[in-house]
């Protein structure tokens, strides 16, 4: 997640065996981040910050970056998507078996039971019939996020002039503060419904507080007092494999 990029400057530094993307931001004190889905790590400081104190910063942090890159690397991941009868695929936090229907009408996703009925043409390639279950999966976004934002912008005393989904590699989402401006990664499809109104909230605090500061946390602690379960909850769900829109 992440706000704004004007204004920032990155520039890599090496700390034992980690490489690690300093992004220089006019803040005062230096955060660090290990961002999904292989543990890329991202130190946020001041623009006039010393190379040495930031590299004894992570340092002081190493057991901690090597537990969250741990946890990354050890959390369970999709398979190659082939998109064939009996195929496993997630929706809102719980698994589907796929079941793929050809025949001559529209090409379209069901939901029955346990199972997610796509019907598509014979000659649908592997490429459009992904195609057609990443649409359903943004139809379905686009319901429930309205109403979220319906919700929370009263609350936060807030508002979001636009919001869209987008596939993301290493964020859940993202906010243009400037423009309030909010994208949600499409994989939040899959995902526990709470965890995506925990994203949607973080992204939409950073409108009252641009970066991950005390402040910022103190708003999640007040509006979700169980952010942190909704966040451990998403980093347990399985990840998409890369392979799919990564």
């Amino acid at each position: 997640m992440s706000t704004k990029k004007e204004g920032k400057k990155e520039e890599p530094i090496k700390v034992r065996d980690l490489d690690i993307t300093v992004i220089r931001k006019p803040i005062k004190h230096m955060h660090l981040t290990v961002n999904p889905p292989h543990g890329g790590v991202q130190l946020s400081a001041p623009l006039h910050a010393d190379r040495e104190m930031l590299r004894l910063f992570a340092i002081s942090k190493l057991s901690w970056i090597r537990k969250q890159i741990k946890a990354f690397q050890e959390q369970l991941r999709e398979t190659p998507r082939s998109m064939v009868n009996g195929e496993s695929h997630y929706f809102q936090g719980r698994r589907y078996l796929l079941e793929v229907i050809t025949h001559s009408g529209p090409n379209r996703v069901e939901w029955q039971g346990k199972k997610l009925r796509l019907f598509t043409r014979p000659s649908s390639s592997l490429e459009n019939k992904e195609r057609i279950l990443r649409e359903w999966y943004r139809s379905h976004l686009k319901q429930q996020v309205p109403p979220l934002i319906d919700k929370w912008s009263p609350r936060l005393g807030v508002e979001v002039n636009h919001w869209g989904i987008k596939v993301m590699r290493t964020k859940w989402g993202s906010c243009n503060t400037d423009k309030a401006r909010i994208l949600l990664n499409l994989h939040l499809a899959k995902k526990p419904p709470i965890c995506l109104e925990y994203i949607l909230l973080h992204e939409m605090v950073h409108l009252l507080e641009r970066h991950h500061t005390a402040r910022f946390m103190a708003y999640m602690d007040h509006h979700m007092p169980d952010w942190r379960l909704r966040r451990e909850e998403l980093n347990r769900a399985p990840l998409a494999h890369e392979d799919w829109g990564y």
